[in-house]
């Protein structure tokens, strides 16, 4: 590895030991260095509990599909960095995240009295990449809550917020109503904002800000919604288009909810002068991919991937394997082996407790990402305690899921699950190759 390169990576490395820091001022004296690259290209701001990476995936691949040139930022990543910056559906080149890093560091050295987190640098990166690139819009999923988060530094042609749930709590508040306020700090002046399936109490405090801030608010299920037994046939009814007959391949209801947040903010992309069309439309909904959550990656037995780290999404989780075995004309699955590793600062017994009840889970089988923040396989499994499933612990993934193989057999079920980073080192086992250091 050359010198340079070498020393770009460690540095890159480092930032993961800062932690998170919210706050705009360091991504704002980066972003200054670089020369506000944020202001070269348009943006669609996507915030939420759970969704809205979905959200984020179905709206760049109708935009992509219009033919624009298009950025996605998107976090974590599941196996290689590089997936976190892609433009048009690609990841950036490797060569480009090494030379991005040292811009990033020298930025850091002339105008920082800290050194970033990684996060913050890797925003900043992505901006100067949409930039350097010349993308006609970029789509940015933000990463913790939303007032504080490095992303925050951008004025949109649409803001959207797609679920609020309780998560990162220590930073975001208790409530419900507390987090969605931090959510709803992405709102800003003269930016509309699509609001999801969201409770009376968060859903009031998402329209009291867009009405301090003179912006109109749409809400799924009264300005807009989608209709249908599955994301495979649905419709749409918006504030002005109506689609019938759409299809998106992502599993799961929950999906459709989602579906609905896109072209909702399509529409008001649209309505601020970014042409979409019925026909775009149709074929980026048709066109989507978003490894990782609930995806299907191998049968006999069957496999199923998802990244369900909080209860909300454990009960979309829990629907779709549910579902799954109505449609097979059983009460469950012969066999559901579940492989589930969270980080420590999550609802550990809140996940496990309705990941056990799923019909037919005969086995919970523990263990632990390579990630400092991860929680101990031996915590989980005094988590377990109660459950009434037999628990299995099993120190890597790797292991787990072999264990999980040798009890399903080629008739079973698979579901990995419990944190991002469990599902990509799973997948890169499945594809026989390694997993990207960089995962904060």
């Amino acid at each position: 590895m050359d010198v340079g390169v070498e020393r770009s990576v460690s540095y890159l490395y480092g930032l993961q030991s800062h932690g998170i820091k919210p706050g705009l001022i360091r991504i704002r004296a980066l972003l200054g260095f670089l020369g506000d690259p944020h202001r070269s290209f348009r943006s669609i701001h996507v915030g939420g509990t759970n969704g809205k990476g979905s959200t984020a995936a179905m709206i760049a691949s109708v935009l992509g599909s219009r033919g624009y040139r298009v950025g996605l930022y998107t976090s974590p990543h599941l196996i290689d960095f590089t997936e976190r910056i892609q433009v048009n559906g690609r990841g950036i080149p490797s060569d480009r995240v090494w030379a991005m890093t040292e811009k990033i560091r020298q930025a850091s050295d002339a105008c920082l009295s800290e050194p970033p987190t990684f996060f913050e640098a890797t925003t900043a990166m992505a901006f100067a990449c949409f930039a350097e690139a010349g993308v006609d819009c970029a789509v940015i999923e933000v990463g913790l809550g939303g007032r504080f988060d490095a992303t925050n530094v951008l004025t949109p042609l649409v803001s959207v917020i797609t679920t609020i749930g309780l998560d990162h709590q220590e930073y975001l508040g208790a409530t419900s109503e507390a987090i969605a306020f931090e959510k709803a700090g992405i709102i800003k002046q003269g930016v509309p904002v699509v609001a999801g399936r969201l409770a009376p109490g968060p859903l009031s405090v998402i329209r009291r800000e867009a009405v301090e801030r003179e912006v109109s608010c749409v809400a799924l299920g009264e300005d807009f919604d989608a209709r249908g037994e599955s994301p495979e046939q649905f419709s749409y009814r918006g504030m002005r288009s109506q689609y019938d007959d759409l299809s998106c391949p992502l599993p799961g209801r929950h999906q459709m909810d989602n579906a609905a947040c896109a072209l909702a903010a399509l529409e008001l992309a649209e309505a601020r002068g970014l042409a979409v069309g019925e026909e775009a439309v149709r074929e980026g909904l048709r066109a989507v991919r978003w490894p990782g959550r609930l995806e299907l990656v191998s049968r006999r037995p069957d496999v199923w991937l998802d990244g369900a780290h909080n209860p909300q999404a454990a009960d979309a989780l829990a629907a779709h394997l549910t579902a799954l075995s109505v449609r097979r004309g059983s009460a469950a699955p012969s066999c559901l082996i579940l492989v589930v590793g969270m980080m420590r600062d999550k609802d550990r017994k809140g996940v496990l407790s309705r990941l056990a009840f799923i019909p037919g889970v005969s086995h919970l089988v523990v263990t632990s990402a390579a990630h400092p923040r991860a929680a101990d396989p031996l915590e989980l499994a005094h988590d377990c305690e109660g459950l009434g499933v037999p628990v299995a612990v099993r120190p890597t993934v790797a292991e787990a899921f072999a264990h999980a193989r040798s009890l399903a057999g080629p008739d079973g079920t698979i579901c990995v699950t419990g944190s991002l980073l469990v599902v990509g080192e799973a997948k890169a086992v499945l594809e026989g190759t390694t997993v990207s250091g960089l995962r904060g």
